[in-house]
């Protein structure tokens, strides 16, 4: 069986980095193979894992729409569509030594996505059952799990910062979650970027008010803005960075 981690929250948490770091974490205690899926809007996550960015499945997705629109068909002499859809699709996946990675990408055109976005569901489900864990990057809004296009989901980790309205924000999603009956096994709130990794009794406060499981509170860890001001992949941070060690414990706990 594969386990589904989604990490969603607000932009600007820092959610992309630590999924990048919780992938690269997984990898390297061999928890693999893994499928990491980019479905945040503003896709970056190959950033993070130091990867070039593949042909998006939006990409393709509107490819095929405006092929349908246009009467135009990019199909082949000889391919069915089928056989079509399935190559394309297929040419997305970016394939690594542990991990591969899928980046969704949005639909940008007009017109009825109903019939890729069928296939679309139906390559995730064909893909992520090869693989020990799913862990994507996801959007606050959560639209590729409510529409049903990303496998059901075991665990949703919020990112937050360590501020009241990250909190709110983050109080916000699990109440979609809850609204959207997602039947997720497990939700869990991850602070990130506080001041010596700790939390001012206010914010503690107010994880409380939103019922909020707190499973870990991450530092400010000036390595993490030096690497990324340098355009050097994060999954190269050192092991005695603080954002890792700290993740690594947040893994523990998690019982991955």
């Amino acid at each position: 069986m594969t386990y589904s981690i989604a990490m969603a929250g607000k932009g600007g948490t820092g959610k992309t980095t630590l999924c990048g770091l919780f992938i690269n974490h997984l990898v390297k205690t061999g928890k693999g193979p893994i499928l990491a899926v980019d479905a945040d809007a503003n896709s970056n996550l190959n950033e993070v894992l130091g990867v070039e960015r593949p042909v998006t499945l939006g990409d393709i997705r509107e490819e095929l729409a405006r092929a349908e629109i246009d009467e135009k068909s990019p199909i082949p002499v000889g391919m069915t569509k089928q056989e079509y859809v399935n190559y394309r699709f297929g040419s997305a996946l970016v394939e690594e030594a542990s991990y591969d990675m899928l980046v969704m990408g949005r639909s940008q055109g007009k017109g009825c996505y109903c019939y890729v976005n069928d296939v679309l569901r139906e390559q995730l489900k064909k893909y992520y059952a090869h693989y020990n864990y799913l862990v994507v990057d996801n959007e606050a809004g959560l639209e590729h799990i409510s529409r049903g296009i990303l496998p059901p989901v075991d665990l949703i980790l919020l990112v937050s910062d360590c501020s009241r309205r990250g909190i709110q924000a983050a109080g916000r999603i699990a109440g979609m979650i809850k609204e959207l009956d997602l039947k997720v096994d497990k939700v869990r709130l991850i602070v990130n970027r506080a001041p010596g990794g700790n939390l001012d009794p206010g914010i503690q406060e107010e994880i409380a008010a939103q019922d909020l499981f707190l499973i870990g509170v991450l530092p400010q860890d000036d390595e993490v803005y030096q690497y990324d001001a340098a355009g050097k992949p994060l999954i190269s941070l050192p092991e005695t960075s603080l954002v890792k060690q700290g993740l690594g414990e947040i893994i523990k706990k998690l019982e991955l």
